[in-house]
């Protein structure tokens, strides 16, 4: 059995209520661990903790900074394997997808800001005739709050800590409670890479209790946010009237465009992994997919033959797909099928159980393709965030683009062209924070990253994130030049 801890000023602790939440591995539906249901007196504890590391943290020079987020990159690479096989266990994606994305991304996300925090630069402006001289300072904010969700566990959970860190914040962080395994072990990382007490603090609990004790405390200054969109509603309902600054990427349904003149092969092979990767609990997955008329037919046949032939099973077996993350969110999915169905779309493949020899009891979906006649249908405005793809042809690029934008949400979209006008109007006109083109879930992190309406505010990656977590103060200079 893992027994989780809270880890406050450099200390493994236990939660101060005394009370745990069983952890459950979803690809046999056992309960195989106990992590803190932590409460305000911790996030209190954790809090104080980075308050008294701040002013020694703010402190130091960018370059020891920069070595201690290196050498966590460093540490998260030697230790892949365990933490892969840890993430694999915890969520139920296949361990080879643990390996080749999760963590070396990981460790990607310190290697990144521990550079580019060297590389930061403000601002001067010289007001000619004013004698004058202005310049931007860029503090640190103190101490902040970051909450991280469960479909891709450490990746995430490191993007907001190391831009936090690098920038000269210490942290109170959340991962979800339905994943806290990778974020425990890297509590253990941080301190052999010899990050100080009390500016890392990791605090396991529930969203109504122990997020909720984050984002209503007075001395944490900002909340940086990744999950649903009700739950983001929330915490800017919380927060904002308390002026803390607010990261929220939120939810996505984002629609994968394909055209006519579309280069077919790739466009196949990418949008079949677009789909179903992690089990399609992925907020940038193409979960809507509208087909130009002429190829309509063909791409719904070998699609279709596609995803039917992608294996479903245990997570350290040579599989596709591995488990869901919960009971609850397969039923949810469940659930999102026969609606489907009640509303007139047609099942082409899946939409249903898969029983696993020897794991009978595990959380399996096989992945499903629905044909819609509308793009107003709920299946299509509702974020289901599993192994599900509605499929629905399109005549003409008005006509789409009215189908891609008629959603509350906007976080990504992707198109498939190779006709360049037809690419640029198309990324024009697409409401949705990022836009990829003849490609999907190709990073560069230097962008930023975030979505519009219902999927979030603000934009973390890149220098965005460490603007997000500092604070600009002009400073306006005037002379004698005489």
């Amino acid at each position: 059995m893992l027994r989780i801890q809270n880890f406050i000023n450099g200390t493994f602790t236990d939660p101060a209520n005394g009370q745990y939440l069983d952890n459950i591995d979803p690809s046999c539906g056992a309960v195989y661990g106990t992590i803190p249901d932590s409460d305000h007196t911790d996030i209190e504890a954790a809090y104080q903790a980075g308050q008294g590391a701040f002013d020694s943290w703010r402190q130091t020079t960018l370059e020891q900074r920069s070595r201690i987020l290196l050498k966590i990159a460093d540490l998260i690479e030697a230790q892949a394997e365990e933490l892969a096989k840890a993430e694999s266990k915890d969520n139920g994606k296949p361990l080879q997808l643990a390996m080749s994305v999760d963590i070396p991304r990981a460790a990607a996300n310190f290697r990144f800001f521990g550079h580019a925090i060297t590389q930061f630069a403000s601002e001067s402006h010289e007001s000619v005739g004013h004698d004058s001289i202005n310049f931007t300072l860029r503090h640190p904010i103190g101490v902040v709050g970051c909450i991280s969700p469960w479909n891709l566990p450490l990746y995430l959970f490191t993007w907001k800590i190391a831009p936090a860190i690098a920038a000269g914040n210490t942290v109170v962080a959340k991962p979800s409670e339905i994943t806290p395994a990778t974020a425990y072990l890297l509590a253990n990382i941080v301190q052999q890479a010899g990050l100080p007490d009390g500016v890392l603090n990791i605090v396991h609990g529930t969203g109504p209790r122990t997020g909720q004790a984050i984002i209503e405390h007075p001395g944490i200054k900002a909340i940086s946010f990744t999950g649903g969109t009700k739950t983001g509603a929330h915490i800017a309902q919380t927060a904002a009237p308390m002026f803390k600054k607010l990261s929220l990427e939120l939810g996505g349904k984002n629609p994968n465009i394909i055209f006519a003149d579309c280069a077919y092969d790739k466009m196949l092979e990418v949008t079949l992994r677009s789909s179903f990767a992690n089990q399609g609990q992925i907020c940038l997955c193409g979960s809507r997919i509208f087909v130009e008329a002429p190829i309509y037919e063909q791409f719904k046949k070998d699609f279709v033959a596609r995803v039917g032939a992608l294996k479903v099973g245990h997570p350290l077996d040579d599989v596709q797909l591995g488990a869901v993350v919960s009971e609850a969110h397969r039923d949810k999915i469940l659930r999102y099928i026969a609606l489907a169905q009640e509303e007139g779309g047609r099942i082409l493949t899946g939409g249903h159980r898969v029983v696993v020899p020897g794991h009978q009891d595990g959380f399996y979906l096989a992945p499903t393709v629905i044909e819609v006649d509308r793009a107003d249908c709920r299946v299509n405005q509702e974020e289901i965030f599993g192994p599900v793809v509605t499929l629905m042809p399109f005549e003409h690029e008005t006509e789409v683009l009215h189908y891609a934008n008629d959603i509350p949400y906007g976080l990504s979209a992707s198109v498939w062209t190779s006709n360049l006008d037809c690419s640029m109007r198309m990324s024009q006109s697409l409401q949705a924070g990022i836009v990829w083109i003849n490609t999907w879930m190709n990073r560069d992190l230097r962008t930023p990253f975030g979505g519009i309406k219902a999927s979030g505010v603000g934009r973390e990656g890149g220098f965005e994130a460490l603007r997000f977590f500092t604070e600009a103060k002009n400073v306006c200079i005037t002379y004698n030049t005489k």
